[in-house]
């Protein structure tokens, strides 16, 4: 499955293997600048099939994971952009492909914890309790130096 977001001729697609250096690059710059949390490299490797990448002229300048996390709930996690193409409509392809790929799985809700809440809302998310997310606060935000002091929104949506 790939996407173009044809203003900046960048085409959203499945991640491969090499895709894993430049995905951490994006998301160690992203967390630099307090938009997201930073994941390590092995959870990367180990991740590789949640991944989206938006892909510019051979570059990596986006990339987006869809995580399963429990029975018809998943979750848009690591969302990060190169500065440049900010604010251009790509985030909300890459998300937007991520959407798909939960509604082709048959999966009705998904949520997000973010910095960023009016772009999810501009998506359809609306904020939400993180009270609702417990598989998700037992998963990885108990392992999160912020726990349980998380100043993330959660958002969320339902597909159908």
């Amino acid at each position: 499955m790939s996407n173009v977001c044809s203003a900046l001729n960048i085409v959203v697609r499945k991640a491969r293997m090499h895709d894993i250096r430049a995905i951490h690059g994006l998301l160690l710059t992203c967390s630099a600048d307090q938009v997201l949390m930073p994941r390590s490299l092995s959870d990367l490797y180990g991740h590789l099939r949640d991944f989206y990448v938006a892909e510019q002229d051979g570059s990596i300048v986006g990339c987006c994971a869809l995580a399963i996390i429990w029975d018809n709930l998943c979750e848009v996690r690591s969302l990060a952009l190169d500065p440049k193409i900010r604010r251009r409509g790509c985030g909300r392809q890459i998300v937007n492909t991520c959407l798909d790929e939960a509604k082709s799985l048959g999966i009705d809700r998904v949520f997000a914890l973010t910095y960023q809440l009016a772009f999810f809302q501009a998506l359809g998310f609306e904020e939400v309790s993180k009270d609702i997310l417990p598989q998700k606060v037992w998963m990885d935000c108990i392992h999160c130096p912020k726990f349980p002091d998380c100043d993330e929104f959660a958002v969320a949506r339902r597909l159908s």
